[in-house]
């Protein structure tokens, strides 16, 4: 088959969709990935055709902007980043899905499903975090902790026409409509409600344990699991990280999400933290210029490594929330500490903590003494040890259990085969 996957974002939105094109590649299948300019050296790494969508400058000054790590402002500021590269997602979809069986965009490829719309090909949307399905029997968690689940059931109605209304709908509702009436095709509203959810598969990538499918979920969702790509094929552990990691302790890792550029004061914490406890850290980040001058003798600056193989070896990740740190986190069988910011980062973080696996530190509070003593808590805690263990062994499958990302693709493959008959 022939099949094209878009995606929109960072590392951890392109990650998983290069992991699912490698393993639909290695089922037979000619697969081709859309995506940012940015990520097409790693596409063209991992084996796989690239076709670009948006601009470098446009990344760039998507990561560079400060707004979009804000609790409130960070959301829509995704929205509008979405809206400016609307109609060109439309039109380099239509281009390159023209010869293709099937197309799989994620959640913010809202040109994409347009395109299908408009031109009647078979597609999929790929969520990665559970906040992408609304529900109004459980809420997700926003910023601060706050969960609203609590409510009768005609207040979280409210909640979430209030929230299209107000907070979402404005920001990506008028450039969409713009799209779709020069198409010939009726406006839309509840953008995030029901209209991204693709009609004929809608593909929520993430276990039931994680995020279990909930009764007024589309009818058309499929969990099917992490795909859980870290780059490990084109970017190995190197050999000086290996050596370090075997000369002593395991350590702390910190990351503040692959696309942080704003991550100075988090990483001088990071630094201080280890310092004030004794313990050996590493500080992730491809952003060099975020990274203290001077860093103690025990704390070291990594650009880069692959969680499957990183992850084992540490004793607490400190992170972000994000999806993809969290999933590697889960299935490492490490202690978490989460310092949510914004988009799905805080619902992340509290589904860890249900788990017993995690605790969360807010933005507002990360300070070294704070990060110290949660730090010292979760090592010497045996109960979230425990819970790390039976969390990591929910990812031994049973033999005769189809890998999560064979999964997807057998889904993807059924799309592709019976367009109208995937869910």
């Amino acid at each position: 088959m022939r099949l094209l996957l878009i995606t929109l974002g960072s590392h951890g939105d392109v990650h998983p969709f290069v992991g699912i094109a490698q393993a639909l590649h290695r089922r037979g299948h000619d697969v081709t990935v859309m995506t940012n300019p940015h990520f097409g050296p790693l596409v063209d790494r991992a084996g796989i055709a690239f076709e670009p969508v948006g601009s470098l400058e446009t990344f760039n000054r998507w990561i560079e902007d400060p707004d979009l790590w804000h609790p409130q402002k960070g959301p829509a500021r995704v929205m509008q980043g979405v809206a400016e590269i609307l109609e060109q997602t439309f039109d380099r979809t239509r281009q390159v899905a023209s010869r293709m069986d099937a197309v799989v965009g994620s959640s913010l490829c809202l040109g994409s499903l347009t395109a299908a719309e408009r031109f009647g090909f078979p597609y999929a949307t790929a969520h990665l975090a559970p906040i992408c399905v609304r529900s109004n029997i459980q809420l997700p968690t926003l910023p601060g902790g706050i969960n609203l689940s609590f409510m009768p059931h005609f207040m979280k109605k409210k909640f979430w026409d209030g929230a299209d209304q107000w907070f979402i709908d404005p920001n990506i509702a008028p450039a969409l409509n713009k799209l779709r009436e020069a198409h010939g095709l009726t406006p839309v509203k509840n953008i995030l409600g029901s209209h991204w959810n693709a009609p004929a598969l809608t593909l929520g990538l993430w276990p039931d344990w994680f995020g279990p499918k909930l009764a007024d979920h589309p009818a058309q969702l499929r969990l099917t699991g992490f795909p859980l790509y870290d780059e490990a094929d084109v970017t190995p552990l190197s050999p000086q990280l290996n050596s370090w990691l075997n000369a002593g302790d395991p350590p702390i890792a910190f990351t503040p999400g692959s696309a942080m550029k704003h991550g100075r004061s988090f990483f001088q914490t990071a630094s201080d933290a280890c310092l004030r406890i004794g313990r050996r850290g590493i500080l992730l980040t491809r952003h060099a210029e975020q990274i203290p001058l001077n860093l103690p003798d025990q704390v070291i600056h990594v650009p880069y490594a692959p969680f499957g193989s990183l992850l084992p070896r540490v004793a607490v990740m400190v992170h972000h929330g994000g999806i993809g740190t969290t999933a590697q986190c889960l299935r490492a069988g490490v202690r978490q500490c989460i310092m949510p910011m914004t988009h799905d980062q805080p619902d992340n973080a509290a589904r860890c903590v249900k788990l017993g696996v995690a605790r969360t530190l807010p933005r507002w509070r990360f300070s070294k003494r704070a990060l110290a003593r949660t730090l010292s808590q979760l090592l010497h805690d045996p109960n979230i040890h425990r819970a790390t263990q039976s969390v990591a062994q929910r990812f031994q499958l049973q033999p005769a259990q189809p890998q999560p990302i064979d999964l997807t693709c057998q889904l993807i493959e059924q799309l592709a085969r019976e367009p109208t008959a995937a869910h």
